[in-house]
């Protein structure tokens, strides 16, 4: 028996379920050394949420890391995750772009690419895997593990076939959300070792507690290659730990040929790495054994909890755990990863924040609704699917098959700030982002999400973050545990009152110039109140978030029920509707503004 072989994910999926994504270049290279004498199979480093995260949020440019990770690792395979038609954004592209990305992800440095399809329609792999054979690199195609009525080792198997027919180098289990067990692990295991004569990998999260023990018996049964994380990264929504398997398997005929020492050295250092990011850590990230029934992911729970944040109902996760299993059912069952995860948790979170079911359906759930995702593992809802479609024609082929070629538009559409080919695939990924970002960086502007001081630094800090207030004779314990962006209007403030966890909205109204300079203070003139929606043509959000896009202007005719604004949260976009007949009497919000329930964003006066 062959020595069992590790691929870490301490560079991306590890950071991603435990903070959101959120560990930066910098702190991955002083490592790198170190893992890289290691011996592991792979890094898992690229992919996933990290793309959009270093474009959003850290104003790194993605293939900028990619670079500087394979310099740093010249010894050692780079491994990523893509999401097959989608890659690494929240659409099907057109399949030239599908074909430009794996190139140039492979001409970057990348070695390994994992694909998978959020529905398991294999329709939706084949083009990223032609790709990547051409490319030379390892294709591994993957089985989305998840439990349903229509879900069976028999499908996996099936599944497995097909992929190994379409020349795939290895497949890989990924369970997502920790819902194998250990006798569903073992059984599985010896299905697709039966069937299929390939390497088998498996993926699995902490979040059930069961992760572990999976992994001792998919081993047994067969499996060769197993992800883990460091162990200060690991457990709960992130992975088992790479050491605690070393040391299992030390000495047997399994033994993976790590070094202990070695690896406790790499886990110390990413442990003081952690506490830098202390303000992304959530209540949501230990082990939770309601995934056995809400079946939601790590990296999923992470970025969920800071979402609600955003819109002021963190105490309402319970509600959407409860209400993100009915949603899957009436959306035919689809496993829950990227985007899928994303388009049924984003339609839980406007189902309870509403307080309607459906009331409010994203893009993305029409979008899949019409089959433009593929086809779903079951029937959908036939009473939602009508809602959403209408009299529509519902896409039955490859989706990609009915989009053109659209690298060469999206080349002109971004035009000199787009310096390489790159570039261009950062603005087709995400196109406001992608734009922002390159404009950000054209002026020179390209400024991260600040971090709070770490508990116990000793380096100078002049920003005050805990106090004692007293107000009205009563004394109150206030600390500082978040904030937005000092350059927004409304800024969002985390605060713990006598230790119970707080958010507050400070909308800025008037500014000054601060003693010294303008620092921290509101560069740009802050637009006037909206007013608040009253009437029935008073056009308003469901939740916070940015207008992406105004489909209407002053003195226009609208009919109920059509488009008049687009906005996004969670990454998610959602069509607002004109609630009446009527003429558009005002607009007040443009391209890019917040947005908060209980505003007028556009006013349809009925007698026009």
């Amino acid at each position: 028996m062959p020595k069992i072989k590790l691929t870490d994910v301490i560079l991306r999926d590890a950071h991603q379920s435990l903070i959101a994504t959120r560990m930066r270049t910098e702190d991955m290279l002083p490592v790198c050394p170190q893992l890289d004498a290691m011996g592991y199979w792979s890094l898992e480093c690229w992919g996933g949420a990290t793309y959009d995260a270093c474009l959003r949020f850290l104003k790194e440019d993605p293939w900028e890391r990619l670079r500087k990770l394979r310099e740093a690792l010249p010894n050692t395979r780079l491994q990523m995750l893509l999401r097959g038609q989608n890659l690494l954004g929240y659409r099907h592209y057109a399949d030239d772009v599908v074909r430009a990305f794996v190139d140039k992800s492979a001409q970057n440095g990348m070695d390994v690419f994992r694909i998978f399809d959020a529905l398991n329609d294999v329709r939706n792999l084949k083009t990223a895997i032609e790709a990547t054979n051409e490319s030379g690199k390892h294709a591994q195609g993957t089985l989305c593990y998840t439990v349903s009525p229509v879900h069976s080792v028999q499908g996996f198997v099936q599944m497995a076939k097909e992929l190994h027919a379409m020349n795939c180098d290895s497949i890989c289990i990924k369970d997502m959300a920790g819902l194998l067990t250990p006798y569903a692990t073992a059984e599985l295991v010896k299905a697709l070792k039966d069937a299929v004569d390939l390497p088998l990998h498996l993926h699995s999260h902490s979040t059930s507690g069961l992760a572990a023990m999976c992994h001792l018996k998919a081993i047994e049964s067969g499996c060769e290659h197993i992800d883990t994380a460091i162990s200060s990264w690991s457990g709960g929504t992130s992975h088992p730990p790479t050491e605690s398997l070393v040391a299992a398997l030390r000495n047997t005929e399994y033994d993976t040929g790590l070094d202990l020492e070695s690896l406790q050295e790499i886990g110390l250092y990413f442990y003081g790495i952690r506490k830098k990011y202390h303000q992304f850590e959530s209540d949501f990230t230990g082990v939770d054994t309601r995934v056995q029934v809400n079946q939601v992911p790590g990296g999923m729970i992470s970025n969920l909890a800071n979402q609600l944040k955003e819109q002021n109902a963190l105490d309402r996760m319970d509600e959407v755990m409860a209400e993100i299993p009915q949603v899957r059912k009436d959306l035919g069952y689809p496993p829950l990863v990227t985007p899928s995860s994303q388009i049924v948790g984003t339609q839980a979170v406007l189902n309870v924040i509403t307080g309607k079911r459906y009331e409010t359906i994203t893009k993305e759930v029409n979008n899949y609704l019409h089959g433009g995702y593929g086809k779903p593992p079951a029937m959908v809802d036939n009473a939602l699917q009508q809602k959403a479609v209408g009299n529509d024609e519902i896409i039955e082929c490859r989706p990609a098959d009915m989009i053109p070629d659209e690298l060469d538009h999206l080349r002109e559409e971004i035009g000199s700030l787009a310096l390489n080919d790159e570039d261009v695939l950062s603005f087709a990924m995400f196109p406001d982002v992608g734009r922002q970002f390159l404009e950000q960086r054209a002026n020179n502007e390209l400024v991260p999400e600040s971090l709070l001081p770490s508990p116990g630094n000793n380096g100078q800090q002049n920003t005050p973050t805990e106090f004692n207030i007293t107000l009205h004779g009563e004394s109150y314990h206030v600390k500082i545990t978040g904030s937005g962006h000092k350059g927004e209007a409304e800024r969002h403030f985390y605060l713990t009152v006598d230790g119970t966890p707080e958010e507050t909205i400070v909308e800025t109204l008037d500014e000054i110039v601060l003693t010294g300079g303008a620092e921290g203070a509101i560069k740009t003139k802050i637009a006037g109140k909206r007013p608040k929606a009253t009437k029935e043509g008073d056009v308003t959000t469901s939740m916070p978030g940015n207008v992406v896009d105004i489909m209407v202007a002053e003195g226009d005719i609208v009919k109920a029920g059509q488009p008049v604004l687009v906005t996004e949260a969670m990454k998610m976009e959602t069509e607002i509707q004109a609630p009446i007949d009527g003429r558009i009497n005002g607009v007040f919000v443009s391209k890019g503004d917040s947005v908060n329930p209980g505003e007028t964003l556009i006013e349809i006066d009925t007698e026009g």
